[in-house]
C-alpha cells in the first residue's frame, strides 16, 4: 500500500458512489452505458474469485466487496429497476469485439496457465478497454450530463494513479507487472482526449461533447 493506490482506490469508490447517486436521485440512467457496466461486473467476478480462497487483508476483502456489489447493484438498477429509462439505442456497441480478443489475449499472455490466472489477466485486458461503449455512447449522443462526466473523471484519474503506484513500487520495491502496467497505460491513453475536454470544458461550466 502506497499514497497512489489508496489515492486511485479512493478515486475508484467515488466513481461508483457518483454513478449509483446519479441514477438514484434522478431515478433515470440515460446517459449510461449499460455495456459498460455489465463488462465492468464482468472484470470484478472474474478478478475477485480469490475472495473465497485467499484472504489478503481487510482492506483488501472489503474492497473487493465493494466493487463486486456496486457493479452489480449498477446492473440491476440499469436493467431492472430503471429499465424504462436505459436508452439502448445509443448503447449500441458491440461488446463482443472486446470480448473475444481479451479472452484469447489472455490464454496466449498470461503469468500462468492456470484457471484463477487467465481469469485474472482476462478482468486486466477487459478492464483497459470497458469503458469504449460509454465513451462511444457519449461520442454518439454528442454530449454527456455533468455528473456523467465527474463519472468519467473520477475513474480514469483510479488508473491514472495506479500508474504512478506502478512506477513507485517498481522505484521502492523493485517490483512491476507488465501485463498490468500495458492494460493501464491502454486504459489511460484512451481517458486523454476526454480529460482534456473535461478540464477545459466542464470545469468552466460548459457542456462535455466529444468527437463523433
Amino acid at each position: 500500500m502506497n499514497i497512489f493506490r489508496l489515492a486511485g482506490d479512493l478515486a475508484h469508490v467515488f466513481a461508483i458512489i457518483i454513478l449509483l447517486l446519479k441514477i438514484w436521485k434522478t431515478r433515470s440512467c440515460a446517459g449510461i452505458s449499460g455495456k459498460s457496466q455489465i463488462l465492468f461486473a464482468l472484470v470484478y467476478l472474474t478478478r475477485y474469485l480469490d475472495l473465497f480462497t485467499t484472504y489478503v487483508s481487510l482492506y483488501n476483502s472489503v474492497m473487493k466487496v465493494l466493487f463486486l456489489a456496486s457493479s452489480g447493484a449498477t446492473v440491476y438498477l440499469m436493467y431492472v429497476k430503471f429499465r424504462a429509462t436505459y436508452d439502448r439505442n445509443h448503447d449500441s456497441f458491440r461488446i463482443e469485439f472486446l470480448l473475444v480478443p481479451c479472452l484469447l489475449l489472455s490464454l496466449l499472455i498470461n503469468h500462468e496457465f492456470t484457471v484463477m490466472e487467465v481469469l485474472w489477466t482476462f478482468s486486466i485486458y477487459l478492464e483497459s478497454v470497458a469503458i469504449l461503449p460509454q465513451l462511444f455512447m457519449v461520442s454518439k449522443t454528442g454530449e454527456a450530463e455533468s455528473i456523467t462526466s465527474h463519472y468519467l473523471f473520477a475513474l480514469g484519474s483510479y488508473r491514472a494513479l495506479y500508474l504512478l503506484n506502478w512506477v513507485y513500487r517498481y522505484i521502492v520495491e523493485s517490483h512491476y507487472d507488465l501485463i498490468a502496467i500495458f492494460a493501464g497505460i491502454v486504459q489511460t491513453i484512451l481517458y486523454c482526449d476526454f480529460f482534456y475536454l473535461y478540464i477545459t470544458k466542464v470545469l468552466k461550466g460548459k457542456k462535455l461533447q466529444l468527437p463523433a
